[in-house]
């Protein structure tokens, strides 16, 4: 068997990744569905590693400056994340989580996370899931380096 060109992977991956996010997205609550998967990946970033200005939030999430404030003023109009001025330098402003941001970043994991157990535990052998649980591994390195 001749093993699979780096390109094909990629595109591969690629396609089941798309497939796979849509599909834990559609597992989140209704009320959760109205936010797209940046503003939840920038509002998990925020709760993450803590308050940060636009511009590094879209250094960080590998956007556009002006994409990045599109996001963050739609968490902020739904009461995701707040502003305040920066202590150390006045002119920037920070963006951080509410409580409300971090209760619906609690909520998702948990509903995506369950589907997906039961999804696993249905269609996978014990070898299947093996190879997922290393898959994961290494998907994990890629996104290191």
């Amino acid at each position: 068997m001749i093993a699979p060109l780096p390109h094909d992977i990629a595109g591969d991956l690629t396609h089941a990744m798309v497939r796979l996010r849509a599909r834990l997205r559609a597992e989140s609550a209704p009320t959760d569905m109205k936010w797209s998967w940046s503003q939840i990946t920038t509002l998990n970033r925020i709760a993450q590693e803590g308050s940060a200005t636009v511009s590094e939030l879209a250094v960080a999430e590998h956007v556009r400056p002006q994409s990045m404030a599109s996001i963050v003023s739609a968490l902020l109009d739904g009461g995701l994340v707040a502003r305040r001025s920066d202590p150390n330098d006045g002119r920037k402003t920070l963006i951080s989580i509410t409580d409300e941001g971090a209760e619906l970043l609690a909520r998702i994991p948990t509903m995506r996370e369950t589907w997906l157990e039961a999804a696993i535990e249905r269609h996978l052998s014990p070898a299947e899931c093996e190879t997922l649980a290393n898959a994961a591994r290494i998907m994990e390195s890629l996104a290191d380096c």
